[in-house]
């Protein structure tokens, strides 16, 4: 199997990495003050749809709690399994989690809508890390739901 084959980028691919999905560690989300920001309001409706969802906030240093759930500061630091990091980055801020990222090894890393770091998604899916760029985890959802 090569690397290019970890860019999911088709409607199956997508469906099949929802359905396989439980846990999403949601790195640069925000506060409820910012509930009308895509990076609270998208994990909060993965969360009514039924995933657990694990904060970790880039911002907010005095938030301990997101959505009812702990907060974690790095996602090594998260003492459960991840199947998937959904990154709420600016597109250029998005290397400097790829430690973090490699060392937790997710499923996948879903980059949302607006937010492309080919050399990053390159890096993590030759460590066999399924990546998705540049689309909304939250559409996707809403579109592929049961």
């Amino acid at each position: 199997m090569t690397w290019q084959q970890n860019i999911i980028t088709n409607s199956a691919e997508i469906r099949a990495l929802l359905n396989e999905t439980k846990t999403i560690a949601v790195l640069g989300i925000k506060t409820e003050a910012e509930a009308r920001q895509p990076a609270y309001y998208v994990p909060s409706y993965l969360q009514s749809a039924g995933f657990q969802i694990i904060p970790v906030p880039v911002y907010y240093p005095e938030a301990e709690r997101i959505l009812g759930q702990q907060v974690f500061r790095r996602l090594i630091d998260i003492p459960i399994d991840v199947d998937l990091v959904n990154v709420f980055r600016r597109s250029q801020d998005v290397p400097m989690h790829v430690e973090d990222i490699l060392a937790k090894k997710p499923t996948a890393v879903w980059l949302q809508s607006g937010i492309r770091n080919d050399a990053v998604a390159e890096t993590l899916a030759l460590a066999g890390i399924k990546v998705v760029q540049d689309r909304c985890l939250m559409v996707d959802h809403h579109r592929f739901k049961k």
